[in-house]
């Protein structure tokens, strides 16, 4: 696919899809939507990506959606907004669902539905100078599709009040309440911030991390019940047997580095 509003670049195991779209804060539409969709497919399934990072180019990072396409629909019958709708949840899944581990490089300001694209991922490092807004129901709407990823991030203490005012927030509020994990002060500390995450992220077994990041999203917030711990006790016997959990124990007990690091 070739891509008109974003670019997709892969090195060193790690792909960048970039929004590239500063004239108008980096705005989607149902065709920035399809193109974000096919790159996370793309990358998500690439067997030399390890992590895949989500940035933007100028001064904001997602303004939500575009003038244009708000235009289109205000004029959509009921089953078109479903379609368009669904479109926009498909991105949404296909970040969050996403093998590879993600990474939301948060340059500057994030407006509704680009509050989506940062919770989906898995995790947000934000510039000091970030803004946050739940905007949609200034304009008599509501973050429908954006809230079952939102409300994991922030929680549904702080869902009920940005969700309810539209207030703004500021980078360090967004920090309090967890909806990014980290806040530096500039570009330069924002790209070593993001490099020490992937650092992290790439010395770690690869199949290790797909089974982590399914894990949390099939544990968090279920019931310590039978099932659950009969789920939990299959992960770690099946990663245990494995081939890469046998090399990494190996490795250990071995103090020397595992083959997935490149070393014999």
């Amino acid at each position: 696919m070739t891509h008109r509003y974003l670019t997709l670049t892969v090195n060193a195991g790690v792909a960048t899809v970039t929004l590239t779209q500063p004239e108008i804060r980096n705005a989607f539409s149902d065709e920035v939507i399809a193109e974000i969709t096919e790159a996370f497919r793309t990358a998500g399934g690439r067997a030399d990506v390890r992590a895949i990072v989500l940035a933007a180019e100028g001064p904001a990072f997602c303004a939500g959606a575009n003038l244009n396409w708000m235009r289109r629909m205000a004029d959509y019958s009921r089953e078109e907004n479903l379609q368009d709708a669904g479109a926009l949840a498909e991105m949404l899944r296909t970040i969050y669902a996403c093998p590879k581990p993600t990474i939301a490089r948060i340059q500057g300001d994030v407006y509704a539905g680009g509050m989506g694209l940062v919770a989906a991922c898995d995790m947000a490092v934000a510039s000091s100078n970030a803004g946050f807004c739940l905007s949609e129901v200034k304009i008599g709407l509501v973050p429908g599709t954006i809230a079952p990823y939102v409300l994991r991030a922030m929680g549904a203490r702080a869902g009920h009040r940005y969700f309810l005012t539209g207030e703004r927030f500021d980078a360090a509020e967004a920090l309090r309440i967890g909806f990014v994990h980290q806040v530096v002060e500039d570009a330069e500390a924002l790209d070593a911030a993001v490099d020490g995450l992937l650092k992290s992220l790439l010395v770690a077994g690869p199949e290790a991390v797909k089974v982590c990041k399914q894990l949390v999203q099939d544990v968090a917030g279920r019931d310590i019940d039978a099932p659950l711990i009969a789920a939990t006790v299959e992960v770690i016997a099946d990663i245990r047997a494995s081939a890469e959990g046998k090399e990494g124990v190996q490795a250990f007990l071995g103090k020397r580095k595992p083959k997935w690091l490149g070393t014999p």
